[in-house]
């Protein structure tokens, strides 16, 4: 089986995908930590890349080629990333689509504690990387990130601990499979 997880940053995306991955055996692909890779690579910080990416389009065509070939390859596997339900359902590509938001404090929280940041940098960074995701999807694909229509589970993470997320989702998928 297929599962994309996707949502804003600090919602609990790579956590719930290393969870889902362990209970089901099943590979996890984080593509974020791709970009934060190539980022580093470049070294530049995730909003300066992701502005250098709103002007070059190949940056987000190859991270999505690779949201796509794997998926198209293995039909039992956990993507992650923002785009991952998107692009699957734009492509024909069968799978349980999962979105995880969380309240602005608690991401803000989440995000800063990963990072290492200050509230006030997390926030600024955050907002701007996202405004800038939004922009290039648009932009790239016609995709409005907000619509949330495509997911089969949208799940609110500010209470749940990382267990409590997973069970959600595999209930989900048990549910509608």
């Amino acid at each position: 089986m297929r599962v994309t997880i996707s949502g804003p940053p600090g919602s609990g995306k790579t956590t719930a995908c290393r969870k889902l991955s362990e209970r089901l055996g099943i590979r996890a692909v984080v593509f974020g930590e791709f970009f934060r890779k190539l980022a580093k690579e470049k070294g530049m910080t995730l909003a300066e890349f992701s502005a250098l990416a709103e002007c070059d389009p190949s940056i987000d065509q190859t991270i999505d080629s690779m949201i796509l070939d794997t998926a198209g390859h293995d039909h039992d596997i956990i993507l992650e990333s923002r785009l991952s339900a998107h692009m699957l359902t734009k492509n024909g590509i069968p799978a349980f689509k999962v979105y995880l938001d969380a309240s602005p404090e608690v991401r803000m929280e989440r995000v800063g504690v990963r990072e290492g940041e200050s509230r006030e940098d997390v926030c600024r960074h955050t907002v701007e990387r996202q405004s800038s995701e939004a922009k290039r999807y648009k932009m790239y694909y016609g995709i409005d990130i907000e619509d949330r229509s495509i997911y089969d589970l949208i799940l609110d993470t500010d209470d749940l601990d990382p267990d409590q997320v997973a069970d959600r989702i595999l209930k989900a998928i048990e549910e509608n499979t």
